[in-house]
């Protein structure tokens, strides 16, 4: 059976998708979400997002993101309802090295801490391991962060050092954390 253009176009494309969400591409359309996401005071603080962005920056970020073979960004949409919560991203991918960072962001409280945010990173280190090749997936997260310290330990990232006074905010250096995941990690934990 065919859908009508209308209810093929309103649908979410499900790229990589979970049990409780999946992850979709992001786009222009996106711009007005995102640019909103960005003036959270908690997740500033949490990214260490320290500049101001207007909604054309973002517009053409967004541009530039689907023209970029370096990245891969995508929005974490619950499954239920398609609503958006957030967004992830695998970057700097470096082929010959088989090498990429890892970050994420869930913007509103009322969906942190409630696993969406490792169910996403899953869905995307399984993309960044089983489909990009890659062999290690890294993440720096500043120390007061220390919830998602907690998610990325239990997930299976490893602590590799610290980088000292990294961030200048709110009135202080705060250190942050270098981690990472290689692919047989990975496969160990979760392909068994």
């Amino acid at each position: 059976m065919f859908m009508t253009q209308q209810e093929n176009t309103s649908a979410a494309v499900r790229f990589l998708e979970g049990e409780r969400v999946f992850l979709r591409p992001i786009g222009t359309e996106d711009t007005e979400l995102y640019f909103r996401s960005l003036f959270s005071k908690e997740t500033r603080m949490l990214t260490g997002t320290q500049k101001h962005f207007t909604r054309e920056q973002i517009h053409q970020y967004i541009e530039n993101k689907g023209q970029d073979s370096s990245s891969v960004l995508l929005l974490i949409c619950l499954c239920e309802n398609d609503q958006v919560i957030g967004d992830v991203q695998i970057g700097d991918i470096d082929r010959n090295n088989r090498n990429a960072f890892i970050r994420i962001s869930i913007d509103q409280n009322a969906y942190q801490g409630k696993g969406y945010g490792s169910e996403a990173l899953l869905l995307m280190l399984d993309y960044g391991f089983g489909i990009l090749n890659l062999h290690r997936i890294e993440l720096n997260v500043f120390a007061f962060n220390e919830r998602a310290i907690h998610t990325y330990e239990k997930l299976g990232f490893q602590r590799e050092g610290v980088q000292r006074q990294a961030l200048y905010y709110n009135h202080a250096y705060h250190d942050s954390i270098l981690m990472s995941m290689l692919a047989d990690e990975y496969r160990a934990k979760y392909l068994k």
